[in-house]
């Protein structure tokens, strides 16, 4: 599969690429505004580093069993999210972008994070929606944005946004690109290289043509590949 691997490296920026109608990774606002301590839950490759002021203290967080192994993290706390070894109130801003889908419990998630949130502290969390499951076998919920706001009062915090991410367009047209690409690893590396020139311009076909249809066609929120919350711990 390396051959794949590298046609696929070089059309990553392209709409040959599967996962082009996702765009570049983004960070939330509140990163690049952050003072005190920010603690990144889920760090992978701390891409998020970069980004925060030099005057806050950045802290890496990820979990022992996949960090290392699946993503080659350096953190600098090797931990469960759902048992941080962070003390209470300590923490301003909490970053935890597509990892909650990967937490057998998220709700003792949700409530660490209350825990380490000093007062007034915020944190910004995502998750995929619409999306194939990955890192299988640890992949193990998708939340409505109701089911996001239901948690988000269980445990005591404030919602500051709650958004969808991707159009409804975009998104099914991520899926269906997903769904010719996403075999392609499992039937052998010389099958795969013959079906290549047939998947490439149907993923490019649909890349582009999702893509101007959603900036054409009215808004739903009833289908987005992702959902992106902001909340806050109350003073009190």
């Amino acid at each position: 599969m390396s051959h794949l691997r590298a046609i696929l490296g070089i059309a990553r920026r392209t709409p040959l690429h599967p996962q082009w109608l996702l765009g570049p990774r983004k960070a939330p606002g509140a990163v690049r505004v952050a003072q005190g301590v920010v603690l990144d839950i889920g760090a992978g490759d701390r891409w998020i580093e970069r980004l925060v002021p030099p005057e806050a203290k950045y802290v890496a967080l990820d979990y022992p069993r996949t960090a290392l192994s699946l993503y080659g993290a350096r953190p600098h706390i090797l931990a469960d999210a759902a048992s941080l070894p962070v003390r209470s109130n300590s923490v301003d801003l909490v970053v935890c972008l597509e990892v909650i889908e990967h937490v057998r419990d998220p709700e003792s998630l949700l409530r660490e994070v209350s825990r380490v949130l000093r007062p007034n502290g915020r944190a910004c969390l995502s998750m995929p929606f619409i999306y194939p499951v990955h890192d299988a076998p640890h992949d193990y919920q998708r939340w409505t944005r109701h089911g996001w706001e239901r948690s988000i009062k269980l445990h005591g915090l404030e919602s500051v946004q709650v958004e969808e991410t991707g159009s409804a367009v975009e998104s099914a047209g991520l899926m269906a690109c997903l769904a010719l690409a996403g075999p392609l690893g499992a039937i052998g590396a010389w099958r795969a290289l013959l079906v290549a020139p047939v998947a490439l311009p149907l993923i490019l076909l649909i890349n582009v043509g999702s893509w101007l249809i959603s900036k054409l066609w009215f808004p739903w929120r009833g289908l987005s590949s992702g959902i992106q919350v902001e909340l806050r711990k109350p003073n009190g």
